[in-house]
């Protein structure tokens, strides 16, 4: 038995009747339901071990914890040009605890390490160094930079160092 339909009229905008429309027209009105109680309120579960208490929340993916600080570094060099003995581990040591830790007492980070560089008469000078890492809050930069100035000026005077490189990156660091 074929179907009836009535013919469209002109003025008609929905064109012809189709009568699959009342059952493509549920389907997409339940797929949206489905969508919004899914998009409303997904229920949660949470797969402990041990203690049976939710896991830590975790900050929402792109949120960033922690203050802005700046992190300076110093290259130290142990050579000195006017033929002296290279600086000892006891002498850096004794200089960081004159001139460094009253300046930064809340902690620094100090590694071992090779450089070089190339002097004014183009030879590469190789030497023992030391890298002092400081990290301090970004609201304390004008006062720390005058106290940093020092450190160099007083380490290049100390052992006739040409210079004290100063490296400084702004981060988000959270302890």
């Amino acid at each position: 038995m074929p179907l009836l339909s009535r013919p469209a009229a002109a003025s008609d905008p929905a064109g012809p009747t189709d009568n699959r429309r009342p059952r493509r027209r549920t389907a997409l009105v339940a797929a949206a339901a489905a969508l919004a109680v899914l998009g409303v309120g997904t229920p949660v579960a949470y797969a402990t071990l041990g203690s049976g208490a939710s896991p830590e929340p975790r900050p929402a993916v792109g949120a960033v914890r922690g203050q802005d600080y700046i992190e300076t570094r110093l290259l130290f060099g142990t050579e000195r040009p006017d033929g002296a003995p290279d600086v000892t581990d006891r002498q850096f040591l004794a200089f960081i605890d004159e001139e460094v830790t009253p300046r930064f007492p809340n902690g620094l980070t100090i590694q071992d390490g090779r450089g070089q560089w190339r002097d004014s008469h183009g030879v590469i000078e190789r030497e023992r160094s030391y890298e002092l890492t400081l990290l301090y809050p970004a609201s304390e930069a004008r006062v720390r930079g005058r106290q940093i100035e020092r450190i160099r000026n007083a380490y290049e005077k100390e052992y006739a160092q040409d210079s004290v490189a100063r490296l400084e990156e702004r981060l988000t660091a959270d302890f």
